[in-house]
């Protein structure tokens, strides 16, 4: 993937993400149906079910609330707040370190031992999400 396709596509999904989280933040929860598709076709929740939520938890100072709704949250919260200031940086300044980072992150990932450990955690996590009939 070329440069200019990874910053445009991370800030296309960050901007949607800010947008959606700022529909959801005035939303009533008990109106209409959720978004997740897995959980409206089975019942079930998926794993990443309750990361809005999670994050909304975070910027009202809720830090317990947060991680018991779905760590993930603290991940994207942090993923939502770095990369578009990052990108953007680098646009500016016509550098590429996000860039370099991605391509760095993605050949850790797929290391076996790596993707294995990972993988077990988002199953943990997702088996922890049935359990509280998320």
């Amino acid at each position: 993937m070329t440069r200019n396709r990874l910053y445009t596509i991370v800030m296309i999904v960050s901007i949607s993400g800010l947008f959606y989280l700022i529909y959801s933040y005035f939303r009533d929860p008990d109106t209409g149906v959720g978004l997740c598709l897995f959980k409206n076709a089975t019942g079930y929740p998926c794993p990443s079910c309750g990361t809005t939520r999670s994050i909304k938890h975070l910027y009202q100072g809720e830090f317990y609330k947060a991680m018991m709704t779905n760590p993930l949250g603290y991940v994207m919260a942090i993923v939502m707040l770095v990369v578009p200031f990052w990108v953007g940086y680098d646009y500016v300044t016509r550098k590429s370190g996000f860039f370099y980072f991605y391509q760095k992150s993605e050949a850790f990932l797929r290391k076996r031992p790596v993707a294995i450990v990972l993988i077990g955690l988002v199953l943990a996590n997702w088996i922890w999400n049935i359990y509280k009939q998320l």
